[in-house]
């Protein structure tokens, strides 16, 4: 069998469409084309031929490479996807008059349920149409596919911070040579040394992460365009099958793929609501310090992804400036990414009911922030998850002793959030004078801005809101009406001190969402330390 090459490849694919030429019922066939593949669009199906090119990073270019490419992209899509991806179909007939399933094969697809193209989240994020609850379906399902993929054998090179190096100095070597600009080569150029910075600050928590059990086979390619809305639930899709060293990665590599495009889509509270319910259900803060890294990284691979495209042929006009406009302002959002240092530390203080969480959801969104929750870190440190009952444990996970190992938990979870330049927000209650201290005394250390957020609400209201979550069993508090009545009783209140740093929210009525006020008094006390931060 020969090896196929374009006008081969482009005869097939010209006479593929005519829908007389499939098995089941077509009334017309579409065609989308990607720089590596063409994608038959026919009825209910849809069928991806690979492209006969080698772009050093994938090679396609023999017909044994295709087929074999073909079962891996099956298989790993299956994983997260199983209701799309349905099996590989030979293609054999003659290039001007081919069929589906004939052997001996000229050609393979995958075969593929249809979706509509308009639920795919790139195009909702454009429309403003992803929302919230999306983002929470979609960190839950790729947290626990990530804890359920076996880590990279020790003895692989996979992920260890030379290939880590190896592929991004590709990226943007490819980046560069398909740059006309003059302009973009000087961005490029200062690009590189920043990643490069950032590559040296990051090295040693590569191999550490490595040597953790983080670097795993996944999707490889979590950008917007390749996660689909089916039954209101983010699906991912067209993961990497063509290059095991893109797919073995870190698990935060791949988290910080998703965050990156979000931003690029000007949707940074969606990007912070993905990440924190990633990092909370994983308890995976140790990737947070690699965050800056891998989103200039991803966003480098997307300028490469554009500016590639501006040199295939049969673009339109229109098409290839938008290409050049993808690939500058991707370009630009790294530079950005890696500029971006802001740590600050909030602490929230108030009595069960009080409204933290609800509060510190509202702030990391706001913020760009990291949250940490003392109920759910309580719980990891004891082994449960954060629904789980502390009453199947056989300690007691609310002792003294367990509360100061908690707050020391989030102390230790703080100072490395801050270090690596984010802002925190610790949702604990925080009703004890010396747990303060201890925070204050952190922020101070590290010369970062320092804010208390203290919740208020009536008795009444805090005792319903208590019974109501009680009764609903979905929260990771386990507080009921007596805890909160020995709360009240003990908790110490606030000193003049902590007051020059303290902004209330009365939780009662429309809450602090419309408490315009308070917010404004927080974005100036985070501001006005900003020129002594020094990280």
């Amino acid at each position: 069998m020969p090896q196929a090459n374009d006008d081969y490849q482009t005869k097939l694919v010209s006479a593929l469409l005519d829908p007389r030429r499939y098995p089941h019922a077509a009334k017309h066939v579409r065609l989308a084309e990607t720089h590596i593949s063409w994608v038959l669009l026919a009825g209910r199906y849809a069928y991806k031929i690979k492209k006969s090119i080698d772009l050093g990073f994938l090679d396609f270019t023999s017909l044994a490479a295709r087929r074999h490419y073909c079962e891996e992209e099956i298989r790993l899509n299956r994983r997260l996807a199983p209701q799309i991806y349905l099996d590989v179909i030979p293609i054999g007939g003659t290039p001007k008059k081919p069929k589906f399933g004939a052997l001996p094969a000229i050609e393979y697809a995958v075969r593929m349920r249809r979706f509509a193209a308009s639920k795919e989240l790139d195009r909702l994020a454009v429309r403003d149409r992803i929302l919230p609850e999306h983002m929470d379906s979609l960190a839950a399902t790729i947290a626990h596919f990530h804890e359920g993929l076996p880590a990279a054998e020790a003895a692989s090179a996979f992920g260890s911070a030379t290939a880590i190096h190896s592929v991004v100095l590709q990226s943007l070597d490819r980046l560069q040579a398909s740059l006309m600009s003059s302009a973009d080569e000087a961005s490029l150029r200062a690009l590189r040394h920043s990643m490069e910075t950032e590559y040296g600050n990051c090295r040693d928590r590569f191999e550490q992460r490595r040597r953790g059990g983080f670097v795993r086979e996944c999707h490889g390619d979590l950008h917007l365009g390749n996660i689909a809305l089916i039954g209101g639930c983010p699906v991912p899709f067209d993961g990497i099958e063509f290059s095991r060293e893109l797919r073995w990665i870190d698990v935060m590599s791949e988290v910080a793929f998703t965050v990156m495009n979000l931003l690029h889509y000007d949707r940074p509270k969606l990007a912070y609501r993905f990440l924190n319910g990633y990092l909370e259900t994983t308890g995976d803060y140790g990737g947070v310090p690699l965050l800056h890294f891998y989103i200039a990284y991803r966003a480098a691979v997307r300028a490469m992804v554009s500016a590639i495209r501006t040199g295939q042929g049969k673009l339109s006009r229109h098409a290839r400036t938008e290409a050049f406009a993808s690939c500058q302002s991707f370009i630009a959002l790294a530079a950005e990414c890696l500029g971006r240092r802001q740590p600050a530390l909030i602490i929230t203080h108030g009595l069960p009911g009080s409204g933290k969480t609800l509060f510190a959801g509202m702030a990391l969104e706001r913020l760009q922030a990291i949250r940490i929750r003392s109920d759910v870190e309580r719980k990891r440190l004891f082994g449960l998850a954060p629904l789980a009952d502390s009453r199947s444990h056989a300690g007691d996970i609310y002792s003294a002793e367990a509360t100061q190992r908690t707050y020391a938990r989030l102390h230790e979870l703080g100072r490395e959030m801050l270090a690596a330049g984010v802002r925190v927000v610790v949702d604990a209650a925080f009703l004890r004078r010396d747990e303060r201290e201890d925070f204050r005394k952190l922020a101070h250390e590290l010369g970062v801005p320092f804010a208390i957020v203290s919740l208020h609400a009536c008795t009444a209201t805090l005792r319903e809101r208590i019974t109501r979550r009680q009764s609903e069993s979905n929260d990771a508090s386990e507080a009921d009406l007596l805890v909160l009545e020995a709360l009240q009783e003990k908790q110490e209140a606030l000193s003049p001190r902590e007051r020059d740093c303290t902004i209330e929210f009365v939780n009662e009525g429309e809450g602090f969402a419309a408490d315009a006020r308070a917010w404004g008094k927080l974005d100036q006390l985070l501001c006005a330390h900003t020129d002594k931060t020094v990280i």
